[in-house]
């Protein structure tokens, strides 16, 4: 498929127009609890608090958490290993969800768990449909696919003339 096919078809939009403002939320949510900016902790603040909360070792679960966020949320605005961060920031969202925010209601007005369902709900869909065409993933894919293609076509054809 030639980039000129690619620009001209809808397949692929959605994936991008999802991946990139999720992205770049989860990614400001890591660098909060990893490095304290935008009004965040950094991790020794996050640490307390996670620690205060029942998740400990409280610094581990702010470096695995602002990891997830702050890396997953990279790898999404790019579309690199996609499926993978995707899954990863699911999980965390899911462990947002029961551990901090379930008992407060829906509303994020109580610190509810809204916002983390929606970032759940949509981690999830990039989990299932991918990067779509417009991403590091695709890429890659049509690199390799490309590549072997090449190599069967030389193989069938020393095949033939030979």
């Amino acid at each position: 498929m030639n980039y000129a096919t690619m620009i001209f078809k809808t397949q692929g939009i959605g994936q991008l127009l999802l991946r990139v403002p999720v992205g770049i939320i989860l990614m400001a949510h890591g660098a909060q609890k990893l490095f304290g900016w935008f009004g965040g902790y950094g991790l020794e603040g996050t640490g307390q608090w996670m620690e205060s909360i029942g998740l400990a070792p409280g610094f581990l679960m702010a470096l695995l958490a602002g990891s997830a966020e702050f890396f997953g949320g990279l790898a999404l605005i790019v579309g690199l290993l996609t499926r993978p961060a995707a899954l990863v920031s699911a999980f965390t969202m899911i462990i947002a969800i029961f551990s901090v925010h379930i008992q407060n209601g829906l509303f994020m007005s109580n610190n509810g768990y809204e916002f983390a369902l929606s970032l759940l709900a949509a981690t999830a869909a990039l989990t299932v449909q991918g990067a779509g065409i417009f991403s590091v993933d695709a890429a890659i894919y049509q690199k390799l696919t490309a590549s072997k293609g090449t190599h069967r076509a030389k193989k069938a054809h020393d095949e033939v003339t030979a």
